[in-house]
């Protein structure tokens, strides 16, 4: 680190003291390189080895925030010296774009702000954005065995990013996304004040359900918990190509969307290739979320997508926090309060990207799929249906617009565990191979993306006077026609474009 960084670094730091309430000392929530801990908290966020290396740009300093004020203090001095700040709650956006930048920086890390406080009696929960969502998922299930929240499936994704970014997971079809579900929060804006859903207005609350983290500091949310069953029902059924998954996955198209809206059918696509033969083959393995009991799904699924073939004993019943374990590979029987472990299960290196589907692909049109699947061996495809809630609330409702005449969403999954430019650089290839021959079977104008599968493959800002264009090549691709909105909203209340990142909503041009 030369001279200049090290000075700004220390005049940032005092600025941060200065900043700082007395009754709330600051100086132990911040670690400079010089901190023997500096290293351990920094990677301790980091969920994609891709954003890990000794390469890869550091902060000059992170702020472990362990009190509201301190967030206050990281705005205000940060705007006073320039620095660009990175919010970071799970750190589980894909391209690290919460921990790091080519500029200098410094994070703001909200992990030590993960308070809940759960109102049974009014069916909500107040959240704070470092809490993770298994842990929000637990806290919930030790107060009820019948209520829950609709979102992600992996327990450590943070709240913040999961719900700024919108939020899905299989309670979608029957609860709609995260976001649909939130009633209030509490938000650091770039004056450094803290507002609530009533003193931020009715614009900047909609902006910060799903327009990405561009608007403010969210500190907490307030949501609405949702009624599940004492019992639910999951299963995971694989077949492969032998096993006639071209026509099964052709029906799942038609009936995913269209089934029972307690009913959550996730379709994951990958190539099983054997080491003795070299032959390949496509599986395709159908997870499921059922909220009820086994009888009741099997008189579904008979009715409705009977091509399955789903027997008795592929179904398991258990509670709805055994099935978010369940959801994550946890194997059966695992104590559920392993949602309460901040360590993910495997860290690899990863690219994802998404797409959406309008129109159900033909069977010559899926085996083109398979053919070129085989081909790349590497990439997975994972298929999350619409319909039900999903098609009944407004595009403009929220700033995710991804609403009625989407039947599914896809998900790129391409992960590596080689170090280095050349294996990183030949597994990116593949997934945009597979992306760019997706182009026929996908939305067009524009070709839609979401948010929370953050790709910088389509633009990136660097907030130049031409950044409004810039980031209308992937704005229009993640909100669509709520885009210019979020821009006007952001106009008026980050005219200095203080929360910025690769991808954050511009303002509108000043020239």
């Amino acid at each position: 680190m030369g001279e200049a960084p090290y000075s700004s670094q220390e005049t940032f730091h005092q600025s941060l003291l200065n900043f700082s309430h007395p009754s709330h000392p600051i100086s132990n929530a911040i670690y400079t390189p010089q901190h023997p801990s500096y290293p351990s908290i920094l990677q301790a966020y980091i969920r994609n080895l891709r954003f890990n290396t000794s390469k890869t740009p550091k902060p000059l300093l992170i702020l472990t925030a362990l009190h509201e004020s301190h967030v206050q203090a990281a705005v205000l001095a940060a705007k006073k010296h320039g620095l660009q700040m990175k919010i970071r709650s799970g750190g589980h956006d894909y391209e690290g774009t919460s921990y790091v930048s080519d500029v200098p920086f410094f994070i703001l890390d909200m992990y030590n702000l993960r308070s809940i406080d759960i109102d049974l009696e009014n069916e909500t929960a107040w959240v704070q954005a470092g809490a993770t969502l298994g842990e929000l998922f637990y806290g919930i299930a030790e107060r009820s065995k019948t209520r829950g929240f609709p979102a992600g499936v992996c327990p450590t994704v943070g709240v913040g990013g999961h719900l700024v970014g919108a939020g899905y997971g299989n309670l979608m079809r029957k609860y709609g996304l995260s976001v649909d579900n939130v009633i209030d929060a509490k938000l650091v804006d770039a004056e450094g004040r803290i507002l609530d859903r009533k003193s931020m207005g009715e614009n900047l609350f909609w902006a910060i359900k799903g327009g990405g983290a561009s608007f403010g500091v969210v500190l907490a949310y307030k949501i609405n918990l949702v009624r599940v069953p004492e019992v639910v029902t999951v299963f995971r059924v694989e077949r492969t190509l032998e096993q006639n998954a071209t026509d099964i996955v052709y029906q799942w198209q038609h009936a995913a969307p269209e089934i029972d809206e307690d009913l959550f059918i996730r379709l994951v696509l990958d190539v099983l290739k054997n080491d003795q033969t070299g032959q390949k083959t496509v599986r395709g393995s159908f997870i499921a979320l059922f909220l009820g009991d086994s009888e009741r799904l099997l008189s579904i699924m008979k009715e409705s997508f009977p091509e399955l073939g789903l027997l008795k004993s592929d179904c398991i019943e258990m509670s709805w926090l055994e099935s978010v374990l369940f959801w994550t590979n946890y194997p059966i029987g695992t104590p559920t309060d392993v949602c309460l472990s901040r360590e993910p299960q495997t860290l690899v290196y990863l690219k994802r990207k998404s797409d959406y589907v309008q129109e159900p692909i033909s069977k010559q049109g899926l085996e083109g799929i398979w053919k070129k699947m085989m081909e790349l061996e590497v990439p997975m495809m994972g298929f999350n249906p619409y319909g039900g809630k999903m098609k009944e609330i407004a595009e403009t409702e929220t700033p995710f617009p991804h609403r009625a005449g989407n039947l599914w969403k896809i998900q790129y999954q391409i992960n590596w565990t080689q170090e280095g430019e050349e294996a990183a650089n030949h597994h990116l290839d593949l997934a945009r191979q597979l992306y760019d021959y997706m182009t026929p079977f996908v939305s067009k104008n524009p070709r839609a993306a979401f948010l929370n599968y953050k790709d910088l493959d389509l633009g990136i800002n660097n907030h130049d006077k031409e950044s409004y264009k810039v980031g209308s090549a992937y704005g229009i691709k993640y909100f669509k026609n709520n885009f210019n909105r979020l821009v006007q909203i952001k106009t008026k209340f980050d005219p200095d474009n203080f929360f910025r990142h690769e991808q954050s909503v511009p303002t509108f041009p000043s020239y």
